[in-house]
């Protein structure tokens, strides 16, 4: 037998009852007679909206959930059968998105440990399970340090390995890079696929994330309950019109390639890697009889993006001066988070913040609307020295609007009218004030009138991230400031509420900072990009000139578009193209203008 995993007609619905009705709610159908089989030794990667069963199913393959019909087999055993629960546990691990949820020691080795110590492993086993699954994830060099040292990469490895410990056959990842940084989204999938390949585990990754897809053996896509595209990456992804029917993307590369054949150009429908990309338009270019000149430079001096206080424009909506904060100041532990900032944000900047993980970046944010105090240095708002008197404060916080990293945690009142208005209701408004506030800030951000009476607890991820959205901008601020507010959700819902925070910005003029790890988002979203390195600011310029330093930028641990990877490659070989080109849109008026060019 070669399944790892098989289910047969299966399907789950969810149905709750309610706290004071003797009636259950309507079962909600998730999953909808679902027939398929893993191999053992596979890669499969699942895609899918929010909501269109993918968590759910994979749930299922380690007996978290049993089904509502049909059968689920892992390595031939029913889950459903009671007394072979542990067996299909051992066999089948699961990794979640975020690994805090997942460490329970404040050892590394000891956190690797937990699993096999409670399967009941003798000790000299459990040492060299411990130390190989350390070893299979590239951290045997953390063994003795505590997690919270550790970064989002690392964390989520340390997860990775406790599941290792426990000699799974199958590992199964519900979106495991969702939070992390290039640099350790990097790492995760690397350890993936040689766990994969040189051990033979069985994996099954669920991503938002295409080019992770991407390097998969084969791809499954669902849409309201079952799959309804199963193949090899290239085979999934040159079926561009029906994922994007379905809320999902395509690698920068297939988008490309699909819009230049849209335009009428004849190219390759199945590409999915930047030196594949690069070859076909190199390919297209020869074929016009485009010219061919000397290699470019990509990171020449004259392009150097500006450092902070050569910043000229606009008065300043924001300034730091040789701002510092120290963590654990005055202890063994201490620790400069950022160190000696000098930045200037002009008004009405729309600011993409980019940096790894420990880069400062949530630090630098948090002293914005005084939720830290500088350890050195002074921050002034609108000219306004932020700290000159500290019982002042509260003003600031109203100017300078804040969305945390996970913005539905900061939902609590029981309707999400009542949620939205909490704001400018401490603002001291009369009641009509904050009707028009919540009805204002609800459409801006796409909440219907009818959903203002719904308990924002029974919303969809992406509702509720809209509606902690709306809860800030209510408040009219000056300056609002993301931190990564899309992360985790799929490509349509993503999408939605960088259009919604683009689309407030034209109407209401104000300055918006979007802290994000995924740089095609900050491409698409930003006029300038801020890049926070090592506690320090270590660039700030347009969008463009930015990404135009692609060595500096993956030095830093972080990366840039795959379509500006593909012009770099292309400028590099001497063909007549920006390097700064980091959309698809961009990407391909550039490249029809060259072969226009080129055809005369």
């Amino acid at each position: 037998m070669n399944e790892m995993i098989q289910t047969q007609h299966l399907c789950f619905a969810y149905g709750q009852f309610e706290a004071f009705s003797e009636a259950p709610t309507p079962a909600r159908m998730v999953l909808q007679d679902i027939s398929l089989s893993i191999e053992r030794g596979s890669f499969t990667a699942v895609l899918g909206h929010n909501g269109c069963g993918k968590s759910t199913l994979a749930k299922h393959f380690n007996a978290i959930l049993l089904p509502s019909g049909g059968k689920v087999y892992v390595d031939g055993i029913d889950t459903a059968m009671e007394d072979k629960i542990f067996d299909v546990r051992q066999r089948v691990g699961m990794v979640f998105q975020n690994p805090d949820n997942q460490i329970v020691a404040t050892i590394v080795e000891e956190d690797v440990a937990f699993g096999p110590e409670n399967l009941g492993i003798p000790r000299k086993e459990l040492r060299s399970r411990v130390d190989e699954a350390l070893e299979a994830v590239g951290m045997t060099d953390y063994k003795d340090k505590a997690p919270h040292q550790l970064s989002g990469g690392q964390k989520q490895r340390v997860a990775i390995a406790g599941i290792i410990a426990m000699r799974p056959d199958c590992i199964v990842l519900d979106e495991p890079t969702a939070m992390l940084d290039p640099r350790g989204r990097r790492e995760v999938i690397a350890t993936i696929r040689r766990l994969n390949r040189e051990h033979g585990i069985t994996v099954v990754l669920i991503t938002h994330y295409m080019d992770e897809a991407a390097q998969a053996d084969r791809v499954l896509v669902f849409d309201d309950g079952k799959p309804i595209l199963d193949g090899t990456a290239r085979e999934v992804f040159s079926h561009v019109s029906i994922l994007k029917q379905v809320g999902l993307d395509v690698p920068q590369t297939t988008e490309l390639l699909y819009q230049l054949q849209k335009s009428g150009v004849q190219t390759p429908h199945d590409v999915l890697r930047v030196d594949e990309c690069a070859e076909a338009v190199a390919r297209l270019f020869q074929n016009a009889g485009v010219p061919r000149g000397a290699a470019r430079r990509v990171d020449t001096a004259e392009t150097r993006p500006e450092t902070p206080h050569q910043n000229k424009g606009a008065a300043p909506a924001i300034q730091t001066v040789h701002l510092t904060h120290t963590y654990g100041a005055g202890t063994s532990l201490a620790k400069n988070a950022i160190e000696d900032v000098n930045l200037s944000i002009e008004k009405g900047a729309l600011v993409g913040v980019i940096g790894h993980t420990g880069s400062g970046k949530s630090t630098l944010i948090s002293h914005l609307n005084g939720l830290l105090k500088p350890t050195k240095g002074e921050i002034y708002i609108d000219g306004e020295n932020l700290w000159q008197n500290p019982k002042d404060i509260r003003r600031f916080r109203f100017k300078v609007g804040l969305v945390f990293q996970y913005p539905e945690y900061q939902l609590f009142e029981e309707t999400v009218y009542k949620d939205i208005s909490f704001g400018p209701r401490n603002m001291g408004l009369n009641e009509s004030e904050i009707d028009e506030a919540v009805r204002e800030a609800a459409r801006f951000v796409g909440i219907a009138d009818e959903l203002l009476d719904a308990s924002p607890f029974e919303l969809s991820g992406g509702q509720k991230r809209r509606v902690a959205i709306a809860g800030v901008i209510a408040m009219h601020p000056d300056i609002l400031i993301l931190d990564e507010p899309t992360a985790g959700l799929d490509p349509k819902g993503r999408d939605k509420i960088l259009r919604q925070i683009k689309e407030y910005h034209a109407e209401r003029g104000n300055t918006i900072l979007l802290i994000s790890h995924s740089m095609e988002d900050v491409a698409k979203f930003a006029d300038r990009v801020l890049v926070m390195n090592q506690a320090q600011v270590a660039m700030y310029d347009t969008t463009e000139n930015v990404f135009q330093h692609a060595r500096e930028i993956e030095q830093m641990g972080l990366s840039i578009p795959q379509i500006t990877k593909v012009f770099h490659r292309l400028a590099e070989q001497g063909w007549p193209v920006r390097p700064g080109v980091f959309t698809v849109e961009s990407a391909k008026r550039e490249i029809l203008n060259a072969l226009s060019r080129g055809g005369r």
